[in-house]
């Protein structure tokens, strides 16, 4: 069984996230406030070094960092939408309240459904990160 770090994420956080080993995964919004431990738990679980946010490559995760007063949110998830594998999601990553930057859910909520995007969960990821996770909407097909 894995332990809570009081760094940074559990160790099993990655796994928890739905992350698989040979999974991509691409990174938007890196800043010098993001959880570096979390981003080695992350790499740790794929077995891959996350890619930037300028790859061509097509991914089956994408985390994107985001804090009140970035670019428009709904502009930034569409963006985030082109590089993914058709089964692939997203981990919007937003300072937990109380932390400079937090973002009301109801913004996030609102900028989802703009971009096509359903919020499927959300969990805490480290002492000051929290995480919604965003997939796109299946038509007809079960939701997961």
């Amino acid at each position: 069984m894995s332990t809570g770090s009081p760094s940074g994420g559990a160790p099993g956080m990655a796994e928890r996230m739905g992350l698989q080993p040979g999974m991509i995964v691409m990174e938007i919004g890196y800043d010098d406030d993001v959880d570096d431990e979390l981003r080695g738990l992350v790499e740790d679980q794929t077995g891959e070094e996350i890619v930037a946010e300028d790859s061509d490559e097509v991914v089956d995760v994408v985390l994107l960092w985001y804090r009140e007063g970035d670019s428009d949110l709904a502009d930034l998830l569409v963006d985030a939408i082109a590089p993914l594998a058709d089964s692939g999601f997203i981990w919007l990553l937003t300072p937990k309240r109380g932390r400079p930057g937090y973002v009301e859910p109801s913004d996030i909520a609102e900028a989802a459904s703009v971009a096509g995007l359903s919020q499927t969960s959300i969990t805490t990821v480290s002492p000051e990160w929290s995480a919604a996770r965003l997939a796109g909407r299946r038509s007809g097909g079960a939701k997961r």
